[in-house]
């Protein structure tokens, strides 16, 4: 017994399901099932993309995929297949705008784009203000200027200074606290003239 295709009431053939889909095939389905479609579908690329002028080439897309995924099998429910290749799509899109082309950051001098490398006018400044912050270091009393060092640029906590000083939490605090004024002083309230021997 040879298979021969059944035909249904209207008198056609019933929406395959395999591969053997022909052109002609995925085209009639194409026009019975998603072009009545079409309204919603444009509704809804309005309401979930932002450029309007994009519409009508995001529509054709989903229709090129639609078509593709129909020649290997038809979809079934149409709806739901449609608007998610719709929801996909605007998704894929979305995520190529963000993206920047290696290629756009490649050459950093052509796009005039600073590199965190320091200038030697920066490391001129630099180097003056680590010497303005040494000579202001050295004018604080000792004790107070080993607390500072050692809170500040040591990264000890309160209770490690004051065990390796020997002194309470509260007078450490009250040494810190008078260097860092002492320093905000010396360092913002003069002029900038603090070189040694002035």
């Amino acid at each position: 017994m040879a298979d021969t295709p059944e035909i249904d009431r209207e008198g056609e053939r019933p929406h395959h399901q395999g591969a053997d889909m022909t052109a002609p095939d995925v085209k009639a389905w194409f026009v019975r099932e998603v072009l009545p479609m079409e309204a919603a579908l444009m509704q809804f690329l309005h309401h979930n993309w932002r450029k309007s002028g994009d519409i009508a080439d995001l529509r054709q897309d989903v229709y090129v995929r639609v078509c593709e995924a129909a020649q290997q099998k038809i979809p079934d429910p149409v709806k739901p297949f449609v608007f998610s290749i719709a929801r996909n799509l605007l998704i894929d899109r979305l995520r190529r705008e963000q993206v920047v082309p290696i290629e756009a950051v490649s050459d950093l001098d052509a796009l005039g784009v600073a590199i965190d490398v320091p200038g030697p006018d920066r490391a001129v400044m630099a180097r003056d203000e680590l010497r303005r912050l040494q000579i202001a270091l050295d004018r604080l009393p000792s004790r107070t200027r080993e607390v500072v060092t050692m809170a500040r640029i040591d990264g000890l906590t309160g209770r490690e200074i004051a065990a390796r000083l020997g002194i309470s939490e509260p007078a450490v605090s009250q040494q810190l606290d008078t260097g860092m004024r002492a320093l905000a002083n010396l360092l913002y309230g003069e002029p900038a003239d603090l070189r040694r021997g002035a």
